[in-house]
């Protein structure tokens, strides 16, 4: 059995811990707070553009080239995996990564072994964790993180969109955490470029659309899919954000949780020892004693 000052140093040490983890518990609630309002202002925004989108595109037929859903023989992929800079947030980067190394495993292994996939990495722990692995990588925005706004986003998205115009790459896929709520975020692969053809919602499928454009049909198309995709892949960003944010304090309000019954079990046992202690004291007294009054 551990002696008492054993038990006791480990008391302090998990105090000083369950300490940490409800101050780390704090700040991500207050950074969660911010990322959430973000993300649940662009979603309809984002959503009424995709909307927007597919029903111009269901009026022009082939009539207006689209190069961004040009699809050709795919001899180049690029993968865009999204984590985050720190850890302590539960299973929420290894669940990226998993599925990351699980997609190029399934689909892209013949491509990686020729060198023909690359990978753009945001956040800290997806290039340390494809850097490791010797994977080709564009590490330009690997800390967009640290300075998440709409224009270094956009930066971001503006090279992928050409690299896929200039054939470097034929394929694009984004592979991130969507945010549902604090307790649960879902890892979305999406095939970013080229676009695919997608159905209309049920809800206006049956809704036809007389539309007056203005100017020419092929200068809002052009205007149209960019924005659009931009900001796609900046909405992507905002959910893995408030993903992370979600994640984070969930795995810290349970690791305050542990700690807490780790405290009551080290406490009832430094209780018991000192009891313990304290018989063995008093029978060694007794013991002396009866044996001085034998002498």
């Amino acid at each position: 059995m551990a002696n008492l000052k054993e038990i006791k140093g480990r008391i302090s040490s998990i105090t000083s811990t369950q300490q940490i983890t409800k101050a780390m518990k704090m700040v991500a609630a207050a950074k969660l707070r911010k990322a959430q309002d973000r993300i649940i202002q662009l979603r309809p925004y984002s959503e009424k553009l995709s909307g927007v989108l597919q029903n111009v595109s269901s009026t022009l037929g082939s009539e207006t080239p689209n190069p961004y859903s040009e699809a050709r023989e795919v001899k180049n992929v690029l993968i865009i995996s999204i984590t985050s800079d720190r850890g302590l947030c539960g299973g929420f980067n290894a669940n990226v990564m998993k599925a990351t190394s699980k997609l190029i495993e399934k689909k892209y292994k013949s491509f990686q072994k020729s060198g023909n996939l690359e990978v753009l990495p945001i956040g800290s722990k997806a290039h340390d964790f494809f850097k490791k692995r010797n994977f080709k990588i564009i590490d330009t925005y690997a800390n967009l993180f640290t300075r998440l706004t709409f224009e270094n986003a956009r930066e971001a998205a503006e090279m992928v969109m050409e690299g896929f115009l200039n054939k470097r790459y034929d394929r694009v896929e984004i592979i991130y955490n969507e945010f549902k709520n604090v307790a649960t975020q879902i890892v979305r692969t999406n095939q970013f470029l080229p676009l695919e053809e997608k159905a209309l919602e049920a809800g206006t499928a049956s809704q036809e659309y007389d539309y007056i454009f203005e100017p020419e049909k092929e200068e809002i198309i052009n205007l149209i899919i960019p924005k659009t995709l931009k900001t796609s892949f900046y909405k992507a960003i905002l959910e893995s954000n408030a993903s992370e944010h979600g994640a984070r304090m969930t795995a810290m309000d349970k690791a305050t949780d542990n700690a807490g019954e780790l405290l009551k079990e080290l406490k009832l046992t430094y209780n018991r020892t000192r009891q313990a202690a304290i018989t063995t004291e008093i029978l060694e007294i007794v013991g002396g004693a009866e044996a001085l009054s034998q002498g």
